[in-house]
């Protein structure tokens, strides 16, 4: 198969877990083009399980966890056909499928570092005939790397402007930024936490799965005590290379602060809506200093609150939506993904050392073999 012209498949369910987001991509410019996307909603009770485990309210026994894995890995597969359903490809025309799998613990510090996504790409490779590229993220902390982020590669690829210092930010449910500066250095980091402390506590105190415009924490105010607290959090000191998860960043660890008990639902909405402003701003200031605009792509580019604290807190810098410059903000990881796929088929590099702290350029991922039965 001619590689320039077979479209890749992208696959992720990100930190949120708000469902697996699935890109149809093409490379017959290097660039990639979006041929197709959807997001394919998680069972409920499959949702509140994957939630449960990222979080540590649950441990599994070695049965419980197998299951899980294939649970996850059938609902990859259904999203990925469900999209070459809706754009009239057939599985024989997609080179290969990049599926990130959902992270349930990401632990990239420490004398034993780890990174574990769930998600048998065994299952979806025989339920989609289509290879499958898979486990992207081992390799670079094989490597004493972070194993995040891995999307500034493409940021750099798609909206790295010569001479021009910029920012990409992604508000997924942990923030991360890309600085891509006028010398073509690129950096990335995660700054901490974004729609997912906000989709938890509003779906608790909401029973929402999130904060639609952010009205529920433009019901509340700002508790400078808990934001001071939380913001006292020594992760948001660290210097880069730096990745989070939800394995850090969860309710629990919002109540641990006796403070938080005492507000109204609304207040501590209303608070970690500009923890995370605040957190990303921070980090821009730090890391960023020269930047001259922030490109936001991911899910909270559709909290207007959240985009308005933005634009405030990074004033003067223009602050708007990748969907300016040509690029689709909720399919950008998806569309990573196929692009990685394409990485390990061809065995180029996925990772960027500067970036996440490995030790030299790595081929991410393990690929999976269709069955070629018939």
């Amino acid at each position: 198969m001619d590689d320039a012209a077979a479209p890749y498949l992208g696959l992720i369910s990100g930190t949120s877990a708000d469902g697996i987001d699935a890109a149809l991509v093409s490379f017959a410019d290097a660039a990639p083009r979006l041929h197709g996307a959807l997001t394919h909603p998680w069972p409920h009770e499959l949702r509140a399980c994957i939630l449960a485990v990222a979080q540590g309210e649950g441990a599994l026994d070695l049965d419980a966890f197998g299951r899980l894995d294939v649970t996850i890995g059938r609902c990859f597969a259904d999203a990925a056909q469900a999209l070459l359903a809706r754009c009239g490809v057939e599985a024989r025309a997609v080179r290969a499928i990049g599926s990130h799998g959902q992270t349930v613990r990401h632990r990239p510090q420490g004398e034993l570092p780890f990174t574990l996504q769930l998600g048998d790409p065994s299952v979806i490779a025989e339920r989609c005939g289509i290879d499958v590229a898979a486990d992207f993220r081992r390799a670079d902390v094989a490597a004493g790397g972070q194993g995040a982020p891995l999307l500034p590669a493409l940021h750099a690829m798609l909206l790295a402007r010569p001479g021009h210092a910029r920012v990409v930010l992604n508000l997924g449910g942990i923030a991360n930024i890309t600085v891509l500066g006028a010398d073509g250095g690129v950096l990335g980091l995660d700054t901490g936490p974004a729609n997912g402390l906000l989709d938890a506590w509003c779906l608790r105190h909401r029973g929402e799965p999130f904060d639609r415009d952010g009205a529920f924490a433009a019901a509340g105010r700002v508790d400078a005590a808990l934001l001071d607290a939380l913001l006292a959090d020594p992760y948001f000191a660290l210097p880069p290379p730096k990745s989070t998860g939800r394995e850090h960043f969860h309710l629990a660890w919002l109540e641990r602060q006796p403070r938080a008990a005492a507000l109204a639902p609304a207040d501590v909405q209303a608070t970690l809506l500009e923890l995370t402003a605040r957190s990303v701003a921070e980090a821009i200031a730090r890391h960023a200093a020269a930047a001259e605009d922030v490109l936001v792509c991911g899910g909270g580019v559709h909290n207007p609150l959240l985009l308005a604290r933005l634009r405030a807190l990074l004033a003067p810098r223009a602050v708007r939506s990748t969907a300016e410059h040509g690029v689709d903000p909720d399919y950008l990881e998806a569309t990573a993904f196929a692009w990685l796929a394409r990485q390990r088929v061809l065995g180029r590099p996925g990772n960027l050392p500067a970036v996440t702290g490995a030790r030299g350029p790595r081929v991410l991922g393990a690929l999976h073999l269709a069955p070629r039965d018939g």
